[in-house]
């Protein structure tokens, strides 16, 4: 497996290491000592999978602490651009976001630590998209950022026309306006107004 930085720390690719022969490919998509060594202590226990349609939007979602969660995002069949917002308030990339395509074919994932928003756009006819997750499900903890703020600049490349959203995703408030991350697990009261 291969580590490729980004521009905002925590947040990072991995690149699978491809054995292809006559008969299809094997590849290591999760190892545990190499995820330890190369990124951090991260115990994920549970493995989440979604099925969706060309231009759904899913996101941009994040739980609070004590139930704020890491994910480890792949996409076994289709295409998406998955994307990830930085939303530690004493971060020096707060409100930055990544894009990156994740499919079945580059065989990517994204690590993406608690603190982030994260969501992502259908770009196939349709995608399966699995993540670990390093804590459980809370709705009470579940909170969201709509995925249009301008102050994010996020390029979700389909024009808005062609996006499918949940009334939930659509109802989600500006980040200046949502609870963020102080760092280390504590929450602020409302994000900085200025990105």
């Amino acid at each position: 497996m291969k580590l490729v930085k980004t521009n905002i720390s925590d947040a990072v690719i991995i690149e699978p290491t491809l054995h292809n022969d006559r008969r299809g490919y094997f590849m290591e998509s999760f190892r545990e000592d190499w995820f330890l060594k190369n990124i951090r202590d991260a115990r994920f226990i549970q493995d989440n999978e979604s099925k969706s349609v060309f231009g759904v939007l899913r996101g941009l979602h994040y739980q609070l602490p004590p139930f704020a969660q890491s994910k480890l995002v792949r996409v076994v069949a289709g295409k998406i651009l998955d994307v990830a917002v930085d939303i530690r308030a004493a971060s020096s990339t707060f409100g930055a976001h990544i894009s990156i395509t994740l499919s079945d074919e580059n065989k990517r994932q994204l690590f993406i630590p608690q603190g982030f928003a994260h969501g992502f756009v259908v770009l196939s006819d349709y995608a399966i998209v699995q993540y670990k997750v390093d804590l459980p499900y809370s709705k009470e903890h579940e909170r969201g950022v709509i995925f249009d703020d301008p102050a994010l600049g996020i390029d979700w490349v389909l024009p808005r026309k062609k996006l499918v959203l949940s009334e939930k995703d659509l109802a989600s408030p500006l980040l200046k306006d949502a609870q963020t991350f102080i760092g280390n697990g504590a929450l602020a009261k409302k994000s900085r107004s200025a990105i």
